[in-house]
């Protein structure tokens, strides 16, 4: 099960990739543990009760989409405007402060993480006794770590097969599946008003 949550290609898993594409690798696991930090914590979160804040507050689970929706449209478009000359340009490693500011927000500004670990993992520990819900979150904590560490090298290992023309089509499609993403969060958020 937590290699159901984590694998589904989002804002996080981008993150990862292009990473693995334009950095070196020892950043590019930077990046990746810095991720597997993150999910971890918004798992722990979901898991021992933000889903019910969220129900409870209709006004907090209103401003999670919101805000979320707005900050998923922005990556989405930033990945569309990319020029290819401007994606070897950042073959550069990001600042540790940068790289932590915005893998903190692809995990913890991104609506549908919370919702769908809020609805999963809640809905997990609902069900499960109390002495196996520390062993299905340990289960869902080791597939963060596997998923995003693999993702990683696997990525970086074949990073050379991938020039200019190729990131900027993985970036359009990206940037298109992330906007449409957005809008999507954005028109839920619009229908609870």
């Amino acid at each position: 099960m937590g290699l159901a949550y984590v694998a589904p290609i989002g804002v996080q898993n981008l993150f990862v990739i292009n990473g693995a594409l334009s950095c070196s690798r020892y950043h590019a696991l930077l990046r990746a543990w810095i991720v597997i930090f993150f999910d971890i914590t918004l798992s722990m979160a979901c898991f021992f009760g933000i889903g019910a804040l969220m129900e409870r507050y209709t006004w907090l689970q209103m401003l999670i989409l919101l805000l979320g929706s707005l900050v998923v449209i922005w990556i989405g478009i930033g990945l569309l405007r990319t020029r290819p000359d401007e994606i070897k340009r950042q073959s550069t490693d990001l600042p540790l402060l940068r790289m932590i500011s915005t893998a903190c927000v692809v995990t913890w500004f991104n609506p549908q993480a919370i919702i769908d670990g809020t609805m999963m993992l809640g809905a997990f520990r609902a069900v499960l006794p109390p002495d196996s819900s520390l062993f299905f979150l340990a289960g869902v904590v080791s597939a963060s770590c596997l998923w995003f560490t693999l993702l990683t090298l696997l990525i970086s290992v074949f990073r050379e097969r991938f020039n200019a023309r190729i990131l900027r089509g993985i970036n359009i499609i990206c940037g298109i599946v992330i906007v449409c993403y957005g809008l999507r969060l954005l028109l839920h958020f619009i229908q609870l008003l």
